[in-house]
């Protein structure tokens, strides 16, 4: 699996320094994950360029359903009224559909009094390089990416959230909460509002985010293994029953335990060759180092031989789950009823998917050790 790449922040630590320092430009591309980011800067944005009761007449919207190059070109020639500046927002338009050229041709004579922003939310903003329109982007506009932040961002954040509802995290409780719930900052908005309503102290416990805070499945299915992993078997059995108690797909979480399984595999494999944190964190994209150290614990509990045959069997499992689903009832009754034979009701029929998961782990439980 080769490396992801750092992402660019240049543009994104750009469009900060526009704000502070009052030199907003004419053109922007905003899109990304961090839809919290976004809309932030979004709304720092009017701040800077629209006068208090004056938004309604210097702020223009369009969405892409209703979006035209005439009527944008007709926005852009309002005049603000007492401001310097008007604001045009364009949500969800995918900029290279439709007549670029015509386009193209308004954005290049933009007038200075103009902001017009193009958000990109609900769909995905995938550049072509190859146009016309890319390089007058470059030269003419910024594309800002609101990535995912990197943890040290994160915890800063969460202590600041903290402390506005008279709270304190500690740094490690604050990585913690990001590895259970994720590093999408709208989400721990709702999080740390229901763990800062809930905690009885100042400072923020482990067992206050335990108490409140509805943890992603990925985060859940680290519990499992890790159950497995200190030979508490009652514990994954419990974990897992839940899930399906919550109506979670045997498929779906069959897909998280083998990406948990082959992260696993690859800690393991990066103990055995004497590789640290930095070298898991590269090799799995990831922008925190508390799920790659909390991988290395987890895998110093386990052989190498084990990660490996436990990737295999999800392997075969998620074949067997697959295969199952290509037949219906009706026709597997069929099957063996007329066919009587054992072999073909276990590889077409198979079991359900429910079953097939509760004997992997069960299986994976028992030869922990081995």
């Amino acid at each position: 699996m080769p490396p992801k790449a750092k992402p660019d922040t240049a543009a994104y630590q750009k469009l900060k320094k526009d704000i502070k320092e009052g030199t907003i430009g004419t053109l922007y591309v905003f899109h990304g994950e961090e839809a919290y980011l976004r809309d932030f800067y979004l709304g720092q944005l009017k701040k800077k360029l629209l006068p208090a009761g004056m938004e309604e007449f210097n702020l223009h919207t369009l969405s892409g359903k209703e979006f035209d190059v005439k009527t944008l070109a007709q926005l852009v020639d309002c005049l603000p009224m007492m401001s310097e500046r008007t604001l045009i927002v364009v949500n969800d338009y995918d900029i290279y559909k439709g007549d670029k050229d015509a386009l193209a041709a308004v954005l290049r004579e933009l007038p200075d009094y103009v902001c017009l922003v193009f958000v990109y939310d609900l769909i995905e903003y995938k550049a072509d390089a190859r146009t016309k329109l890319a390089a007058l982007l470059k030269e003419k506009g910024s594309v800002v990416p609101f990535n995912r932040q990197g943890q040290g961002d994160l915890v800063d954040w969460i202590s600041r959230r903290f402390k506005a509802m008279d709270h304190d995290i500690g740094t490690e409780d604050a990585k913690y909460l990001i590895f259970l719930c994720g590093d999408l900052m709208n989400n721990l908005i709702s999080e740390i509002g229901k763990i800062g309503s809930y905690a009885a102290h100042h400072r923020v416990t482990r067992q206050d985010i335990d108490a409140v805070a509805t943890p992603q499945l990925d985060a859940v299915v680290f519990q499992m293994t890790d159950a497995i992993a200190a030979g508490n078997f009652d514990k994954a059995a419990e974990v897992l029953g839940e899930l399906l108690h919550m109506q979670e797909a045997p498929i779906k979480l069959l897909a998280v335990l083998g990406k948990q399984l082959r992260q696993l595999y690859t800690a393991r494999l990066a103990i055995e060759h004497r590789k640290g944190v930095p070298y898991l964190m590269e090799l799995w994209g990831m922008r925190s180092a508390y799920p790659a150290e909390r991988l290395m614990q987890s895998a110093r509990r386990f052989s190498l031989p084990w990660c490996r045959r436990a990737v295999l069997r999800c392997g075969q499992t998620d074949l067997a789950m697959k295969s199952a689903r290509r037949f219906s009832l009706p026709w597997c009754r069929r099957a063996v009823l007329r066919c009587g034979q054992t072999d073909l009701a276990m590889k077409s029929t198979g079991a359900d998917g429910e079953e097939l998961l509760i004997g992997l782990l069960m299986e994976l439980a028992v030869k922990k050790g081995a």
